[in-house]
């Protein structure tokens, strides 16, 4: 059985009120290491948590050359948007992700979520700013 989302075609089963996926992949992450002018370089992975219930993401990070790091944890509270900047991320052993470094992120999730990614790099005068919907996998 499914119901007709408001003013749309789209339906879903009934009892469910939230969008998205339990895991999430992004193959390019930079933190860039330096920055010029007001702005710091970043970058931020925005979730969209729709459902009725906090969900609890573990962000693994992920290397070219040296073993992942795990034990990052964030919670988005149930009908709420969290932007994690990612270089205050710490994991339970004090550790962060490296700037300078390439890295890509999976991110697995309690509860389906939504996930974007962005990246502000302030490194020249003629700053960038790149964002991307992460790729589910299911």
């Amino acid at each position: 059985m499914a119901e007709r989302l408001s003013g749309t075609n789209i339906r879903r089963p009934l009892g469910t009120n939230h969008e998205g996926d339990l895991v999430w992949v992004i193959p390019d992450g930079f933190l860039p290491a330096t920055s010029q002018g007001q702005l710091e370089s970043h970058e931020a992975t925005c979730v969209l948590n729709t459902g009725a219930q906090a969900a609890t993401l573990q962000f693994e990070v992920y290397f070219e050359d040296r073993e992942p790091l795990m034990g990052f944890t964030v919670v988005v509270p149930a009908r709420r948007t969290n932007h994690i900047h990612l270089e205050s991320l710490v994991n339970g052993d004090g550790q962060r992700i490296p700037r300078g470094v390439p890295y890509a992120l999976r991110i697995v999730s309690d509860q389906p979520v939504v996930v974007q990614h962005s990246r502000l790099d302030t490194t020249q005068p003629a700053l960038s700013l790149m964002t991307t919907m992460g790729y589910a996998v299911r």
